[in-house]
């Protein structure tokens, strides 16, 4: 429901014939503690109560002194568009916004419903493959060349200050109880074992870099300074890890009891790490480089694994087709390629948070958006 009140500020009004519509250019109306600015409010008598005309509805409306009208009664234009014609089905824009409005055609924005508004379309575009692309709503993609993900090797930062020999310390005793707990034998490891290995600790890494983005988002809030571009950089790496976990479970999806580990496990590191990065985000970042570390450890075996015929159905699998969107692989890419990639995913993100562990949180973050390769040699 919107309800008129005195907020309500009209200009420029122009009425039709009797039955027709009414248009109002200007229009400020308080709706709950919401003030807005529309640019278009348009009325047609067939959506008014029965016995109100178009003209007292507009009279009243504008004394403040029409109690409510119906959502079904108005339509709404924001200036990005002020065509009146409706809205074809074919146009519509991001119709997940509303399941019912994508599952019914008569349901669009002009007809009152919170479907999309043609304003938020993108145009000039007509190729149908670029629109597609468009629709995508990564914050970048990782596009690797076979040489460069071939070069990505394990590497470790020595352990010189306090600080790096307590976040690797407790990797290392993180990763030892991790490998107790599932019976990680390195010499009797199947496709199966890899992606329930795979699994969960993605659901791990993709923790720190939006529990990272997110205080510095409030902390840029409340001091009301810019963060000079860290935040980008870290929902950048939550989103990677995430993708890779998308990936994973395109292969295999896991049971009750590895969905309750998950449960726990992000439960409870979520947690920590929130309340570790407030006192010490160096110490944060500190631990997610040498955390990387150890998954380009696990990568690097995994592929050595598939290397020397140990994971037989990966051979021939096919590449799911999230994958080959994301890392841009061609249609004929293996397994080995995609796990080449993640790998290069993983050793940038360890050599980005050691980096981060070594500056200030007000200097200026040193990587361009969409930064995805790092020094091998």
């Amino acid at each position: 429901m919107l309800r008129a009140t005195s907020a309500c500020a009209f200009k420029a009004a122009k009425l039709a014939a009797p039955g027709s519509a009414l248009l109002v250019r200007t229009v400020t109306s308080q709706v709950g503690h919401h003030q807005a600015v529309v640019g278009t409010l348009s009325l047609s008598q067939s959506l008014l109560p029965t016995g109100v005309t178009v003209t007292d509805f507009a009279s009243k409306l504008s004394r403040g002194s029409f109690a409510a009208v119906p959502i079904g009664a108005y339509r709404c234009s924001t200036g990005l568009a002020q065509q009146n014609e409706p809205v074809p089905e074919g146009k519509l824009e991001d119709k997940h916004l509303n399941h019912a409005a994508a599952g019914d055609p008569d349901k669009t924005y002009d007809k009152g419903h919170i479907a999309p508004h043609r304003g938020l379309q993108v145009q000039g575009n007509t190729d149908p493959k670029q629109q597609q692309e468009d629709a995508k709503y990564w914050l970048m993609q990782p596009v690797y060349t076979h040489e460069y993900t071939e070069s990505v090797r394990p590497r470790h930062i020595p352990t010189e200050t306090v600080r790096q020999k307590a976040a690797n310390m407790v990797v290392y005793l993180s990763r030892t109880m991790f490998d107790r707990f599932t019976s990680y034998n390195p010499e009797d490891m199947n496709e199966r074992k890899w992606l329930r290995r795979f699994i969960f600790l993605e659901t791990i890494a993709g923790v720190p870099g939006m529990v990272g983005g997110m205080l510095r988002h409030m902390r840029s809030l409340r001091s009301m300074r810019r963060d000079n571009g860290w935040i980008h950089t870290l929902l950048e790496e939550a989103e990677n890890e995430r993708m890779h976990l998308l990936t994973f479970l395109q292969l295999r999806q896991p049971g009750l009891i590895l969905r309750g580990m998950v449960l726990l496990g992000q439960g409870v590191f979520f947690n920590a790490y929130f309340l570790i990065y407030i006192l010490s985000p160096k110490s944060c970042h500190t631990f997610v480089g040498y955390l990387e570390e150890e998954a380009v450890k696990t990568y690097t075996h995994a592929i050595a694994d598939l290397d020397k015929g140990r994971l037989p159905e990966w051979s021939t699998m096919k590449v799911p087709e999230i994958a080959l969107d994301y890392w841009k692989l061609g249609e004929d890419a293996t397994m080995r390629d995609l796990l080449l990639s993640i790998r290069a995913d993983e050793a940038c993100h360890s050599h980005v948070n050691h980096t981060f562990s070594q500056m200030a949180s007000d200097d200026k973050n040193p990587f361009n958006t969409g930064t995805h390769t790092v020094p091998t040699a």
